[in-house]
């Protein structure tokens, strides 16, 4: 087992899991019913709609964690969110946004650790395909783990790093994007502060 992965506790389905995973995680039964998301990050509160489409992907989200072991960390979303893209989000547009997002910041904080989730999601599969949430909860974990989670054949990587390579370049200019979108406003109102100020 890699090291920088948490081995999921044993329980006898993925329901059982999952509602461990909750209280551990503090997430008070997955916050699927709550208007608004909010990620807090020192001092600072970002909070978005908690959409319906993004529901419908945090619930499969939620059953990778148990299956992959990865933390709910910065480093263990963008750990996960490079395991997924790998794997594909299917039609599911807020799992490829927010995986973009998450492997931008996990690039940032641990680049070898986005490549080895990369390289571990290409050669499994994710539950975005059309499997739905209900139809695994009352099975064992272990089944959900070993139908998702392979190890990656001989080889693997020379496929796998140029399109870790392109997906990771996709997220840093998507996260670019997002911070110029979000300091225009703050410039706009410090060129308006000094054209008031000049006048």
């Amino acid at each position: 087992m890699n090291p920088e992965v948490r081995e999921p506790q044993v329980a006898a389905t993925v329901r059982e899991a999952r509602a461990r995973y909750f209280a551990e995680n503090d997430l008070a039964d997955g916050g699927y019913d709550d208007p608004w998301v909010e990620l807090r990050t020192g001092p600072f509160t970002i909070r978005f709609p908690n959409t319906a489409a993004r529901v419908a992907a945090v619930k499969l989200h939620d059953l990778h964690h148990l299956a992959t072991g990865y933390e709910t960390t910065w480093v263990g979303e963008g750990e996960i969110g490079a395991w997924e893209i790998a794997g594909g989000c299917g039609r599911h547009v807020p799992a490829w946004i927010l995986n973009l997002q998450a492997l931008a910041i996990g690039t940032a904080l641990a680049p070898s650790r986005m490549w080895r989730a990369f390289l571990r999601g290409s050669s499994g599969r994710t539950l975005y395909h059309g499997d739905r949430v209900e139809d695994w909860l009352d099975r064992p974990l272990d089944d959900l783990r070993s139908t998702l989670v392979r190890p990656a054949p001989a080889g693997a990587w020379r496929t796998a790093l140029p399109a870790h390579l392109a997906w990771t370049t996709l997220a840093l200019l998507s996260m670019a994007a997002t911070i110029a979108t979000c300091s225009l406003p703050l410039v706009l109102a410090a060129w308006i502060f000094r054209w008031l100020a000049a006048s």
